[in-house]
């Protein structure tokens, strides 16, 4: 019979919990829990120190697996491209093959916040990545352009996206709640104020007011594509200098 005021013999205690067993550390895992820190502290605030903290882990952990915070990043911009496949050059289609790998890169850009900004400061000349650089150039060789233009055509396109989504980042980061563009009042508040400017001065700011900030991110995206893609085909054809 149990006695409530007698103590508990100690072979009558009960086991001690076990803990989990251990995953183990690896660069899948250390770029997971830094995908996690960039998406709640952003890039300033993701550092090797945050990442450790991520993974309940000391710093000197991380180092066994990545050499340090510029190899972390090249690691987190690689996987962006994870089972990302771009076509065999279409020579009839090559406009809206250009058109899929611009929305494509915008919607991969924006799956994680800021990271535009290890974008933009990565650069793309890596062994995991090169064999997408030269299917992207082999869309432009098919295309019919020229060497120069074929030359940096991909960086200008690659820019144009960075620029575009960090621009909406910074939108999103001011003004949570707004999509990644400026809020309504703000819109309605420059729309009023460049109508009101005088239009013997500013004829052209009164003019466009009512469609100067007024459109969708997703429209101006593909606007400002079109128009790069035309001044891209206005070189088709032409002969290497």
């Amino acid at each position: 019979m149990t006695q409530p005021d007698m103590p508990t013999p100690p072979w009558e205690r009960p086991p001690k919990r076990r803990r989990p067993p251990r995953v183990p550390l690896s660069r899948e895992r250390i770029v997971d829990a830094a995908y996690a820190v960039l998406d709640r502290e952003g890039y300033d605030g993701l550092s090797m120190r945050q990442v450790a903290a991520e993974l309940h882990v000391a710093v000197s952990a991380l180092y066994v697996h990545v050499r340090d915070k510029d190899e972390l990043l090249r690691l987190m911009y690689n996987r962006l491209f994870d089972g990302y496949e771009l076509p065999d050059p279409d020579p009839e289609h090559w406009r809206e093959q250009l058109r899929n790998f611009a929305r494509q890169g915008r919607k991969r850009l924006l799956s994680h916040r800021d990271m535009a900004k290890i974008s933009m400061a990565h650069i793309p000349f890596t062994p995991e990545l090169l064999p997408h650089v030269e299917r992207l150039l082999a869309m432009f060789v098919a295309a019919g352009l020229p060497k120069k233009v074929v030359a940096i055509a991909g960086d200008l396109l690659s820019t144009y996206m960075d620029g575009f989504v960090l621009e909406e980042s910074l939108w999103r980061d001011r003004y949570p709640e707004s999509g990644g563009a400026a809020p309504e009042k703000m819109r309605e508040e420059i729309q009023g104020y460049f109508a009101s400017l005088p239009p013997d001065r500013f004829p052209n700011l009164v003019e466009l007011a009512d469609v100067m900030v007024d459109e969708s991110n997703d429209y101006r995206f593909e606007l400002g594509l079109e128009i790069i893609l035309r001044g891209i085909a206005s070189y088709v054809g032409e002969p290497d200098d």
